[in-house]
Parts: C-alpha cells; sequence; structure tokens
C-alpha cells in the first residue's frame, strides 16, 4: 500500500479518467478550490442541518423509521430546478468515448437506489437510538471504510497522510463505542444503544460502498464532463431510493400510525409537517454537495468533507438539544479535525503535484510542435 513518486496523484486515478477531468484541467487553480469549497459548503450545511432535524423529529414523538427514511431522499423533484437551469449544450466528449445506453444506466440507478433505501434506513435506525452527538462521531469511521473501498475499487492510492487520517478517525469512533458515559436519548435500553450503534455503523459502511460505487460510475460508464450528470445521479437514484421506501413504508404498517404521530407531535402538526419537509430538503442538499465532490475530486474526499459535517454536528447538538459532551466526546472531537486536516493537507499535495504535471506536459507539447 505503499505509494512512489512515479504512482498518479488524487485526481488522476486511472487511465479510463482522462475524458472526464479534461474539463476540470482547463479550470483555474481558484475557480477548481471555489467548486470545491461551494461543493463543502451544500454538504456540511445540509448534513448537519439534517441530522439535527432529524433528531428533532425521535425527541418530538416521531417514531417511524420508514417516514424517515422516505425524507432523505423525497426532496429530489427539487433538484429539477437547477438541472433545467443548466445550460442544455455539452461540451463533446473525447472521439474514443461514447455514452452509456439508457438500458446501462437505469441498471446503474436501480442499484445505487436500492442501497441507497437500505442504506438510509439503517442510518434511521441508528439516529431513534442515539444522541445526534454520539451518532455523528460514530459516522466518522465512514471514513476508513472507505479508504478500503477506494483502494479496491477506485485505484485510489494511500500515502502516510491518509493512512494517518483514516487511524485517528477509527480510534475516535473507537472511542464512542467503549464509552459508558455516550448514553442515548432518555428511555433508550442500553440493548437499543447497542444497536443503534451497530445500525450506525453499518450504514457507514454501506454509505462507503456507495460513494465508490458512485464513482467507479462517473469513471467507467457515464464519462460526461458537465454538472448536469452529478444532478442526474442523484435525482434518478433518490427516486428510485424513495419508491423502495415508500412501499417498504407500507408493507411495514407504519403508514397506519402517521396521522397519529402527527396529531401527537410535541411542537403541533404544522410543525411535523415543516420538520418532514425541512429535513427533505437539507438532505438533497447535503447530497448535490456529496455527489458534487465525487465528480470534481473523489469519493474519499468527499468522504472526508462528511466527517467535518460530522464533527461540527456535536457542537450545535449541544448547543440545540443540551446533549451531554464529555471528556471522552471531545477528544473523539479533536480528533476528527486532525483526521480530516490530515487528509486536506494530502489532498492539497496531490493537487500542486499533478498542477505542475499537467503543465509539464502542455510545454512538452508546445516544444514539439515547434
Amino acid at each position: 500500500m505503499e505509494v512512489t513518486d512515479n504512482e498518479e496523484p488524487i485526481l488522476n486515478k486511472v487511465e479510463n479518467t482522462v475524458a472526464l477531468q479534461s474539463l476540470l484541467f482547463k479550470l483555474q487553480r481558484w475557480q477548481w478550490w471555489l467548486l470545491v469549497a461551494i461543493n463543502i459548503f451544500f454538504l456540511v450545511a445540509g448534513q448537519s442541518a439534517a441530522v439535527l432535524l432529524g433528531r428533532f423529529y425521535y425527541d418530538q414523538g416521531g417514531n417511524s423509521k420508514w417516514i424517515a427514511t422516505v425524507i432523505q431522499t423525497a426532496g429530489f423533484p427539487i433538484l429539477f430546478i437547477p438541472l433545467f437551469l443548466l445550460p442544455s449544450d455539452k461540451e463533446p466528449l473525447a472521439s474514443y468515448t461514447s455514452s452509456p445506453s439508457v438500458r446501462t444506466l437505469a441498471s446503474i440507478y436501480l442499484v445505487l437506489g436500492v442501497i441507497i433505501a437500505g442504506d438510509n434506513y439503517l442510518y434511521s435506525l441508528g439516529l431513534s437510538y442515539l444522541s445526534a452527538s454520539t451518532y455523528s462521531l460514530i459516522c466518522a469511521s465512514q471514513l476508513a471504510f472507505n479508504a478500503v473501498f477506494s483502494y479496491f475499487i477506485n485505484c485510489q492510492k494511500f500515502t502516510a497522510l491518509i493512512l494517518n487520517s483514516v487511524i485517528i478517525l477509527s480510534f475516535s469512533s473507537a472511542l464512542i463505542a467503549v464509552n459508558d458515559d455516550s448514553g442515548g436519548p432518555s428511555g433508550v435500553s442500553k440493548w437499543k444503544y447497542f444497536l443503534g450503534f451497530l445500525a450506525t455503523l453499518g450504514a457507514s459502511a454501506v454509505y462507503s460502498l456507495l460513494l465508490s460505487l458512485m464513482q467507479l460510475s462517473f469513471q467507467k460508464v457515464i464519462k460526461k464532463e458537465t454538472f448536469s450528470v452529478v444532478l442526474e445521479m442523484q435525482i434518478f437514484t433518490s427516486l428510485v431510493a424513495t419508491c423502495v421506501s415508500v412501499v417498504c413504508l407500507f408493507a411495514s404498517g407504519e403508514w397506519k400510525t402517521l396521522h397519529g404521530e402527527m396529531q401527537s407531535f410535541g411542537k403541533g402538526s404544522v410543525s411535523y409537517v415543516l420538520t418532514l419537509v425541512w429535513t427533505a430538503i437539507t438532505w438533497q442538499v447535503c447530497s448535490v454537495g456529496v455527489v458534487g465532490l465525487i465528480f470534481v475530486v473523489s469519493s474519499l474526499f468527499s468522504n472526508v468533507i462528511s466527517t467535518v459535517a460530522l464533527a461540527v454536528s456535536p457542537i450545535a447538538a449541544v448547543i440545540v438539544f443540551h446533549d451531554k459532551m464529555n471528556g471522552v466526546k471531545i477528544i473523539a472531537m479533536l480528533l476528527a479535525v486532525w483526521g480530516f486536516a490530515s487528509y486536506t493537507y494530502q489532498n492539497y499535495l496531490d493537487d500542486s503535484k499533478l498542477r505542475k504535471a499537467q503543465s509539464n506536459v502542455t510545454e512538452t507539447h508546445n516544444n514539439s510542435v515547434c
């Protein structure tokens, strides 16, 4: 797993990504970082708000795991607005690339959508039994899972800094697991707390696999160069996930309890509806940031930024819900920030190396023409 000097940096992982990355190479350095920053904002703001709203739903009397699953993807129709506003003309791809068939795209969206639905249910189950701060810190383990999947699926190379980041974030999650004073919401037994921990850990692993599969789809199959492909991926996978979740909502019988749940909601029926609506919207904002970072950088970087949001959520949870923030949680949060900083610096080094290599190739080409 060592990285030698002649191995490709993060943005240039495999030969088949040449067509995909050509547009990114044309961007000025500040333009590329601005695009990354916008997607980071969407991810961090969206995820932090969605986690807090999800915990608020359970705290006020909500109990349906499947309705909490449905709303994680049900907001996808709002993404048609930016999709329609984008220019319809697309920059032609290299002659050796070809667009995937409708059947191929449908298969990709179907598989990813089903995985998303199952993953969202595990997250809903975990959040129902854990405090928002504990839930967020456990989710930081997804980076370690993603590093493994990225290595085998996306040819992501490991460096000392990346490995350091993965190990530190794994320790951060492990601290929460062994901390007897982490606590869950009032009335949650130790068994349900443990079940919530396992569900959240499993959801983190599935989510990491999902990111790597999305990146593989961009690299090997879709190979388009406009941001519309990001929105299309999010819209159609969310459509599939929503349909699967709705079917499960009715099959489980939970739909029968929704009216009574709304009437008995702590803050009232209107607040119940608004909570579900805004949770759906914030999850879609988050998803645009996730898929955008996969497109612009890599699935591993996208997961690292998700970890940053998970480090922000505990602070917000302490302020909003007065969650217990003991010494172990503080150390776990600091470790998460350290892991993020380690990986971000590695990405900066790789980006600088890539830009320099691209400049050398251009100069060589110009000299050969002369």
